[in-house]
């Protein structure tokens, strides 16, 4: 078992690809605590794979104190997977409040997992996070430029946290899946309907010809936490079936 005993935090591991990460942990020997503000449904993951579930807001600092409370002094990964988007629309058509919406769950949830995360880690001599941005941060399109940039931010933000905390053991680093029907803002992306034309757009854009599945980012993540990848800090794995070449 390649995290035998290691204790992660999940975000957002209520669905999608949080719920594939979960899995994939949890199956991997890992101690896992899942975090969703949809308490249904991350309490119907922690127990079909045997996690304790927290209820969450990321966007918010007390709730990152309850779950790295919750995790407990051996804290050893932080996935940071909760997101959001506003709905594909032009620029200029994005409220302000659907802006500050998306950074806060997508951009300030990974400075405040830092902010509690990162004194656990250094008293325990090391520990990683291994945050899922995008493609769209590396590709950005139009129609979805906010949340683009906020994928953007949590790359750069990414690399530069690997390069401050890697003196303390820590390691930083990024997956960017590709467009998955399979997660809950394929909606939101497409423009609000899921029709069979949308998904053959976004098909005929990836080489390998298929949609990225929550077990593609959740094998990449698996890497990322494990022993496997002691030496590799600050990267970004796209995931996305030669999308982004």
């Amino acid at each position: 078992m390649r995290l035998k005993d290691k204790m992660a935090i999940v975000t957002g591991g209520g669905s999608g690809f949080g719920e594939g990460i979960a899995t994939r942990f949890a199956r991997e020997g890992a101690k896992v605590l899942i975090a969703d503000i949809n308490a249904q449904a991350g309490a119907r993951v922690a127990k079909e794979i045997g996690a304790q579930f927290v209820a969450a807001d990321v966007t918010k600092s007390a709730d990152w104190a309850k779950l790295v409370q919750a995790a407990g002094p051996s804290l050893d990964i932080v996935i940071n997977n909760a997101g959001w988007t506003h709905r594909n629309k032009p620029y200029l058509e994005v409220t302000e409040g659907e802006f500050d919406q998306v950074y806060a769950v997508n951009v300030k949830s990974v400075y405040l997992s830092a902010l509690h995360a990162v004194p656990v880690f250094r008293k325990r001599g090391g520990g990683g996070f291994v945050n899922i941005a995008s493609t769209a941060g590396i590709r950005p399109r139009p129609g979805l430029t906010v949340y683009n940039s906020s994928k953007g931010a949590v790359i750069l933000m990414s690399k530069s946290m690997a390069a401050e905390f890697g003196p303390d053991g820590i390691r930083v680093n990024c997956v960017n899946p590709v467009f998955s029907p399979e997660t809950s803002l394929s909606a939101e992306f497409a423009g609000g309907a899921l029709t069979a034309e949308s998904k053959k757009r976004f098909l005929s854009s990836i080489p390998l010809g298929r949609f990225a599945t929550p077990l593609d980012v959740a094998n990449a993540c698996l890497y990322l936490a494990s022993d496997d990848a002691a030496f590799v800090s600050g990267v970004c794995i796209e995931v996305d079936g030669a999308r982004c070449v």
